[in-house]
């Protein structure tokens, strides 16, 4: 009996060692180089490459937008390319508004390693090219964070007071969605990436919109309404 509970707990540390050692790459799954916007229908899109303040040149899509109209900063999730969120922001483009689309480091073709604190560089990138070129200020953007990228929205939002903060199927943190998955590992010592979204979304300075979907098989809508729940007003909800 005691033999097997000794190579049990053999494999218990030797599994536990490849998943710590291994996280950042369960956790960021990047992605290759996109199409050109044309090839996703996506006109009046301009191809840049800014560059972080660690010398990192990431990929972006600008459009420009129409008199008048609202600056948005399109922050992406966690799986495949920015020619995938082309849909997303077309809605956006074709009513006029500017927009700005940042491929995280790491993701589509871009060089580098994603981890908590380069994923907040960048963002803070994104907004100081649009500070620094666009003649706005931070009041004037609206923040959309998708799954992954609400994490960048959420750390931000505690930065500066924008227009407003949108976020997609956020996350109240990593360990949480780690423990749902390795339930017999104490996670909250292991994740390396806390992204803990839920000490600080009543911190942010900004009017917040939460987006969820019931259904959603990655991350449970219990995490939206906990956020909801915690965020300051002026807020609002649209769970489906």
């Amino acid at each position: 009996m005691i033999k097997y509970i000794i190579s049990a707990f053999f494999i218990y540390l030797v599994f536990g060692l490849i998943i710590f050692l291994f996280q950042r790459k369960i956790l960021f799954n990047i992605s290759g180089k996109p199409n050109k916007p044309e090839d996703y229908e996506l006109s009046n899109i301009k191809e840049l490459k800014i560059k972080t303040s660690d010398g990192v040149d990431l990929l972006a899509w600008y459009s420009k937008p129409n008199i008048n109209q609202p600056m948005l900063v399109y922050f992406h999730g966690n799986s495949f390319d920015i020619g995938e969120r082309a849909y997303r922001i077309k809605r956006y483009i074709n009513n006029g508004w500017g927009v700005l689309l940042l491929a995280w480091r790491g993701y589509s073709g871009n060089l580098g390693k994603p981890t908590e604190r380069n994923l907040y560089i960048d963002g803070e990138t994104a907004i100081k090219w649009i500070i620094d070129n666009l003649n706005y200020d931070y009041e004037n953007l609206i923040i959309y964070g998708e799954s992954l990228g609400c994490a960048v929205a959420v750390e931000l939002g505690t930065r500066y007071k924008f227009k407003s903060i949108i976020l997609e199927a956020p996350f109240t943190s990593a360990p949480d969605i780690a423990r749902k998955r390795y339930k017999i590992y104490p996670v909250k010592y292991l994740v390396l990436d806390k992204f803990d979204n839920y000490s600080k979304i009543d911190k942010i300075l900004s009017p917040v919109l939460i987006i969820s979907g019931t259904k959603d098989e990655v991350i449970p809508h219990s995490h939206s309404k906990k956020l909801y729940l915690k965020s300051n007003n002026p807020k609002k909800k649209s769970f489906c």
